[in-house]
């Protein structure tokens, strides 16, 4: 029996992983898609964001969200049980796509692929890692080594941990195909020497190519034939000793406001805010008195994004909510009444 391909598409928070899961399901030709979304923390917007697209063929039995933090480090109690629902089909999936948090390191999830009751029915065609690659050309994801010496000057005992530079690097290293995104971003010597800060982390063989709102032909994406359960040796972590893994580096939280009748306004005020308190990614909806659709804001550190994506159903309350993802000691109480005033 021919075993059912899956793709995991990994990447850093806002990098444009549903962007391009919403463009591969827009140009399916046909093709049976079960798509997998997982996200850190309590509030799924990724799964709204792709229903919302309007997409003939994109129903709600083929959108499962795990919304019950980082999938690696969720595997037996989450993953396992979801692709087992979707194996008992009595029409199987031609294909699964797996979209992971931002936060999470692939190879946890390859090597699920590798228990007995998955490997007879499903291989991993390969594992996508969608890279941001104007926060590669700002240095988001590097060490600034010269600042660390001055720290460690004063302070010999200053231990050096660079969480976002590590779970890049891990995404990158068990990569079979790297997608540098929003290359639209950037002018043509930032774009190549984001690309080469790239390619010097991969390894032999990846493959490499640019896109710009994650406009990728399926044909590129799928069909890798990489049975990366298979090769997990070659694919290193940083995790690798660690029993287990966590994220507390991290932490996630949900502001929930009412209605905003300037939205432009809203957004103007949000951008001092995200800078002060280094907020990595902010997400979600807002309700607009006087507009049937909702309002969606996208921000990834300073880059703002928004715009009306669908109805808000009669079952459904029109309440603004927004995600907040940033590095752990966030100051909880005056983002919240930031985003609140």
């Amino acid at each position: 029996m021919r075993k059912i391909p899956a793709t995991i598409v990994a990447g850093f928070l806002g990098a444009g992983k549903t962007s391009l899961i919403r463009h591969l399901l827009g140009h399916a030709a046909g093709r049976r898609i079960a798509l997998v979304i997982n996200e850190f923390g309590e509030l799924g917007i990724d799964r709204e964001l792709v229903l919302g697209c309007g997409i003939a063929g994109c129903s709600d039995a083929d959108v499962i969200e795990l919304a019950n933090g980082c999938i690696c480090c969720t595997v037996a109690d989450d993953f396992l049980p979801t692709m087992a629902t979707l194996l008992a089909r009595a029409e199987p999936p031609d294909h699964i796509v797996i979209e992971t948090s931002g936060l999470a390191l692939p190879k946890p999830l390859v090597q699920a692929f590798a228990w007995p009751e998955v490997k007879a029915r499903v291989t991993v065609d390969g594992v996508v890692a969608v890279i941001d690659a104007a926060a590669v050309a700002a240095d988001r994801f590097t060490t600034d080594l010269a600042a660390l010496a001055r720290q460690r000057a004063a302070d010999p005992a200053l231990e050096h941990d660079n969480p976002l530079e590590e779970v890049f690097g891990d995404q990158l290293a068990c990569a079979d195909l790297v997608v540098l995104n929003k290359t639209d971003l950037l002018a043509g010597d930032a774009l190549a020497r984001a690309e080469a800060t790239v390619r010097q982390r991969l390894r032999p063989g990846v493959k490499l190519v640019q896109t710009a709102h994650g406009a990728l032909a399926p044909a590129v994406l799928l069909g890798l034939a990489a049975a990366a359960e298979d090769d997990l040796a070659n694919r290193p972590s940083h995790h690798d000793l660690e029993d287990g893994h966590d994220h507390d580096d991290f932490e996630s939280f949900v502001v929930a406001r009412g209605p905003i009748d300037d939205p432009v306004g809203y957004l103007a005020r949000l951008a001092p805010v995200i800078a002060a308190h280094d907020i990595l990614r902010l997400k979600g909806f807002l309700a607009v008195p006087g507009k049937e659709f909702r309002h969606v804001v996208q921000a990834v550190g300073a880059r703002l994004q928004n715009y009306f994506d669908r109805p808000w159903r009669a079952d459904e309350e029109r309440q603004s909510r927004l995600v907040v993802i940033g590095r752990k000691g966030l100051d909880r109480a005056t983002i919240a009444a930031a985003l609140q005033a």
